[in-house]
């Protein structure tokens, strides 16, 4: 998209199709890093070709490591644990990635030199505590040492110690932060965390590095050790279930519809969201299960449907779904009856305040709704059809509100006008492809 904005005036027609989306973001930037640190080349097939992957390869082309990337291949050179080639003066820029950002710093915990960590606008704006403090105590040293945002300077030493984490957010980021450090922390190192999604913990176990998981009601508990080695590995990459929800929730709400989203990542701490769509009336099916690397992977099957049920979403779901609230919404307020959705201030961690914006927009639609800073209210419309015009900017550029308003245009109707296309590019550029190949109409 040339223009800093896209018009959508018409809903989508029925449509039955098979789709592929790109690579899971995830996994992508967990697997280059970690691969970083392997001994060997390790490759990866469906890589994500996003912004947020590609500030990640490279801030480690820039600490020494070599990556070469043909077709749908990317190969990474690892040098093993604390192989990279540190210099003085070395900024690393993160973009609007809040994984890549904090998760790059527990591999610079023996940096002889400070290194500089800087972001776009959004990413500046976010809490980085809930990593720096925990990565003080294993001895890393920050500055300025009492700032929380970026951009910052981090400095490692040869005196690293181990620690006892407690991580009681349910964030990933911040658990897989610690278990990326031990990694190069000499000792044992545990953790508590609340439940949140695992592919650090997989890819962990596939790479036998020393690690015992004991779940226990909504905490884990992760005792790790460091690794001799890593050896190289190789990944095949699914599908992104967050892109695929996207599409799953455009067919729920479109007429006579079908579509199947082929190998998707259906890791159990990211289908949240279908299970929160199911017990909304929904019947999305999984065909063709298989695993990856730990990963458990399959096509899914949706059909639209006309009456959708409210729902007083189980706070359980929150973790596995937390990136797929804005587009739940969206069914919610073509649901009969009202919906409540609470403890979510996890929503206003993530690239822009997420529940506020949401809120902004579902009013423009003309959905009758209450939140604050962690829950919403939403009454539902059965009958919710929009005719009027709708603006969409000022949203920090957060490419799932960008998308989530797409969807909604598209399923919706109404005259939309949606700024800062480029925004996809954090996760998802084949958005617009993606849409096109099934019948959405853009200008």
């Amino acid at each position: 998209m040339s223009k800093n904005f896209i018009r959508i005036d018409k809903k989508i027609k029925s449509f039955n199709r098979k789709l592929e989306v790109d690579g899971d973001k995830s996994l992508s930037i967990r697997w280059a890093l970690i691969a970083s640190q392997a001994i060997g080349t390790s490759k990866a097939k469906n890589l994500l070709q996003s912004e947020d992957v590609n500030n990640a390869l490279r801030c480690l082309k820039k600490l020494g490591i070599k990556i070469t990337q043909k077709k749908n291949i990317c190969s990474i050179e690892g040098k093993g644990l604390n192989g990279f080639i540190f210099k003085k003066n070395i900024t690393l820029y993160a973009g609007n990635s809040g994984t890549l950002g904090r998760l790059i710093l527990s591999l610079l915990i023996k940096s002889p030199y400070k290194i500089k960590i800087v972001g776009d606008k959004s990413l500046s704006k976010r809490d980085f505590s809930r990593v720096i403090e925990p990565l003080k105590k294993i001895g890393v040293n920050f500055y300025p040492n009492n700032k929380s945002k970026l951009p910052i300077f981090i400095k490692g030493t040869d005196y690293l110690r181990p620690i006892n984490y407690l991580e009681k957010r349910g964030s990933a980021q911040c658990k897989t932060c610690i278990m990326l450090a031990s990694l190069n922390v000499p000792g044992v190192i545990k953790i508590t965390a609340k439940n949140s999604r695992d592919h650090t913990e997989k890819m962990f176990q596939s790479l036998k590095v020393p690690i015992k998981i004991k779940k226990k009601s909504n905490y884990d508990f992760i005792t790790l050790s460091k690794p001799k080695i890593l050896k190289r590995f190789d990944f095949d990459i699914p599908g992104d279930i967050s892109s695929a929800s996207f599409f799953i929730v455009l067919t729920l709400l479109s007429k006579n519809s079908k579509i199947v989203l082929k190998n998707i990542n259906i890791n159990s701490t990211r289908i949240g969201v279908i299970k929160i769509l199911n017990m909304m009336g929904a019947k999305i099916k999984f065909q063709n299960i298989k695993i990856i690397n730990g990963e458990k992977c399959s096509d899914i099957k949706v059909k639209s449907i006309d009456n959708f049920k409210s729902i007083k979403c189980p706070t359980s779901l929150n973790s596995a779904a937390i990136d797929e609230f804005l587009i739940i919404f969206l069914i919610a307020a073509k649901a009969k009856g009202i919906s409540y959705f609470k403890d979510l201030s996890e929503l206003n961690q993530k690239e822009s305040p997420r529940l506020k914006i949401a809120a902004k927009i579902l009013k423009l639609m003309g959905v009758k709704l209450y939140y604050n800073d962690s829950s919403i209210k939403i009454y539902g419309n059965p009958n919710l059809e929009i005719k009027k015009k709708i603006v969409i900017k000022n949203f920090l550029k957060d490419h799932r509100i960008f998308m989530m308003s797409v969807i909604s245009a598209l399923s919706f109707g109404g005259e939309w006008k949606i700024f800062d296309p480029i925004s996809v590019k954090t996760s998802f550029p084949s958005f617009f492809k993606k849409i096109k190949e099934i019948g959405g109409n853009l200008k």
